[in-house]
């Protein structure tokens, strides 16, 4: 302790922390995309036993604020948002808003594992989005990598069997679908804010900034009754612990991930945190007795495959 006191060079407050060792790392994502993963199968949980929409995501963004308004004060960042960036913040946190919304609209009407997949489409969504607002043209290797993950989900919906008439499916499951498409959408708007429009503003700060807006869109709805029975409280045991479990799972995982991130190398590591539908799927059979046919796992592998692929050329 007194070496280091007294140690004579330097201290840069400024610099950035050691990373952690690669396994470390890897560990560290998968753990945190597991996390979120039993937060979906747990809001699925939570909303078979009448839990609201709206009372899972005000938690949910809740726990997240209480979290990052520890770590914005601990860190001392400032919190004074230049006007010229308002509209833009504020449209950050309603496409998160609408993503959240749509994402456990989605995970209460399909299985959480094809709701989950179908979401992740978003990297598809995000190229096209950049693309059309001016970014960079998908090269053709990146466009092939779309389609093969088109092809993946394809199989992963079993659509061949559905349109073939040997499958059938409900409206809800149509909706459950579409649902997830929106939440990817609106994942890929997000993005290209966060990285077009706000990369200036200090991570924490954005993020805090971000579930301000999601918490009080939350209260608002559920005041205006936007949503009926979106407030609703759990109507048995199982449905309190869901909600109980997504709180703290999500807030676990909320935590971790921003705190260590600096330390991650997400560069090089990001591409561990697509984990999060294999586990899921495992989740949902376990929790859940959700299961889903041979072809469609293999469809599942081949979306994950993809947007794997995808992540390391983008960061290479």
């Amino acid at each position: 302790m007194s070496a280091a006191r007294h140690d004579p060079s330097p201290v840069n407050p400024n610099a950035a922390p050691a990373l952690f060792p690669r396994q470390i790392a890897v560990m560290t994502l998968a753990l945190v995309a597991c996390s979120f993963a039993g937060n979906h199968v747990a809001a699925r949980l939570a909303f078979e036993n009448g839990t609201g929409l709206l009372l899972a995501v005000l938690c949910r963004s809740g726990v997240a604020l209480l979290i990052l308004i520890s770590i914005v004060t601990m860190q001392r960042h400032s919190i004074r948002l230049p006007r010229r960036l308002g509209r833009w913040q504020l449209l950050l946190g309603l496409m998160i808003t609408i993503q959240s919304l749509c994402l456990y609209s989605a995970v209460a009407r399909v299985p959480v594992a094809l709701a989950l997949l179908t979401a992740n489409t978003f990297p598809i969504i995000l190229a096209l989005l950049t693309w059309g607002l001016g970014g960079a043209r998908p090269t053709l290797k990146s466009a092939a990598l779309m389609l093969f993950i088109l092809s993946g989900l394809v199989l992963a919906l079993d659509l061949p069997g559905i349109l073939g008439g040997g499958i059938a499916v409900t409206d809800e499951w149509w909706l459950g679908i579409v649902f997830a498409l929106m939440a990817a959408t609106a994942l890929s708007v997000a993005f290209w804010v966060t990285d077009h429009k706000l990369a200036a503003l200090n991570g924490s700060v954005r993020s805090m900034f971000t579930m301000v807006v999601v918490f009080i869109a939350m209260i608002m709805a559920g005041i205006g009754d936007v949503l009926p029975g979106g407030m609703a409280t759990p109507q048995a045991l199982p449905g309190w612990i869901g909600l109980a479990v997504l709180v703290t799972l999500y807030g676990s995982a909320f935590s971790v991930l921003f705190i260590t991130v600096p330390r991650l190398d997400m560069a090089r590591n990001a591409p561990v945190m697509n984990v999060e539908p294999i586990a899921t799927l495992l989740f949902g059979w376990v929790v859940l007795d959700q299961m889903i046919s041979p072809i469609q796992m293999v469809g599942g592998l081949i979306v994950v495959s993809g947007i794997v692929i995808l992540t390391l050329r983008k960061s290479a």
